[in-house]
This record gives C-alpha cells, sequence and structure tokens, in this order.
C-alpha cells in the first residue's frame, strides 16, 4: 500500500516539476519566473524527502535541508535585486 501511494506522489510531483519548468521558460514577467523558481525548490525538497523514504536512507532529507536553505537564499536575493538592482547595499 504504501509502494503505491509513493508511486503515485512521484507522479504528481515529477508532474508539478515540469509545469514549473513549464511557467519558468514561459513566463511573461520575471517576478512569474522567480515564483516558478521558488516553486520548483519546493517541489524538488518533496521529490527528495520521498525518495528518502522510498530508499530508506537519511542522505537524502540532509540534501533537502540544503537545498532549502538555498532555495530561501536564492529567491531572497532575486526579489532584492529586482527590487532595488542591486542585492549588497
Amino acid at each position: 500500500m504504501l509502494n503505491t501511494a509513493i508511486a503515485i506522489a512521484f507522479t504528481c510531483i515529477s508532474a508539478a516539476l515540469v509545469l514549473n519548468f513549464w511557467r519558468l521558460l514561459r513566463g511573461p514577467d520575471l517576478p512569474d519566473r522567480i515564483l516558478a523558481l521558488d516553486t520548483m525548490y519546493i517541489n524538488t525538497i518533496a521529490f527528495l524527502v520521498l525518495f528518502g523514504i522510498h530508499q530508506d536512507l537519511t542522505v537524502f532529507f540532509e540534501a533537502a535541508l540544503l537545498i532549502a536553505l538555498m532555495g530561501f537564499i536564492g529567491t531572497v536575493a532575486l526579489c532584492k535585486y529586482l527590487l532595488r538592482g542591486d542585492i549588497i547595499e
């Protein structure tokens, strides 16, 4: 039963990643592309956690934590650049 749920979750997260990548490429504005990139980070974290559950390894949880940290910093830096024109004041 758990294997079926994991397979369905893999399919849903993969579809979400593909749709986010499409939004990243075709986004009409720069803020739309930043949001698509941020959502791709979140979906990648979910994908890694799900893969860690599937493989029964804890290394993927640490990788998901690092991606979450880098995703947050990247999103903040891109938004700051978009609003002010520079990252460091």
